[in-house]
């Protein structure tokens, strides 16, 4: 029974966080576990564990009388998310060209890409896809403390990514963006494949996800 009781709350809080994070359940929505226990056709036992789950992550918020609601995204969220990628993606460039593995992962970086080509028509899935080839990128640290941070906010990453396609970031200009990326980095271009990656990615995908806000 028990271990019952444990699969199925793995599957509310799975589903939960995914109607969370493709904005089924959009950033500031108050959620209620009668109306959760309801979508899901399970008990309030599952469900209730995979609330706990979500507000552990800070994808849910209670306030003092205890209402839940989907944590909205805020300016701030934007502005210090797009600082930590930036941040942490230019020294992994500079790491790829200074070892001399700039080659190597451009293939690497390109089966993201592919993965994204792939999946443009479903924004949520290409969301997923670009997290992944961001994660490629950072992977040259072979640092788990780094993973973890990105990892940690891979779900605002994912969120946010969604605001800035709403609000003007066009998916097949950004992967053929990427793809010259590719292309500069197989060229040993730092400047000009970085550049594709700071200013028509990340800063494009900020400033289209503020213009949300």
């Amino acid at each position: 029974m028990a271990e019952k009781t444990a699969s199925l709350a793995r599957q509310a809080y799975k589903k939960i966080k995914q109607n969370i994070l493709d904005l089924t359940y959009p950033p500031g929505m108050p959620l209620t576990e009668a109306l959760l226990t309801k979508e899901l056709q399970m008990s309030r036992s599952p469900v209730r564990s995979a609330i706990q789950k979500l507000q552990t992550e800070g994808l849910l918020v209670s306030d003092y009388y205890k209402s839940i609601t989907v944590k909205e995204i805020t300016q701030k969220d934007i502005l210090e998310i797009y600082q930590l990628r930036e941040l942490i993606e230019e020294a992994a460039f500079r790491l790829i060209f200074s070892s001399g593995r700039n080659e190597e992962y451009s293939y690497r970086i390109e089966e993201k890409i592919v993965r994204m080509c792939a999946v443009s028509s479903d924004l949520y899935e290409w969301e997923v896809a670009d997290a992944a080839m961001h994660l490629e990128i950072i992977s040259i640290f072979d640092n788990d403390r780094i993973n973890r941070i990105y990892k940690n906010n891979l779900s605002e990453f994912i969120r946010i990514g969604q605001y800035s396609v709403k609000n003007g970031m066009h998916i097949p200009q950004t992967n053929a963006n990427l793809r010259n990326m590719v292309r500069y980095m197989r060229e040993g271009n730092f400047e000009k494949s970085y550049d594709i990656l700071r200013t028509l990615h990340l800063e494009s995908g900020m400033d289209n996800a503020l213009k949300g806000r």
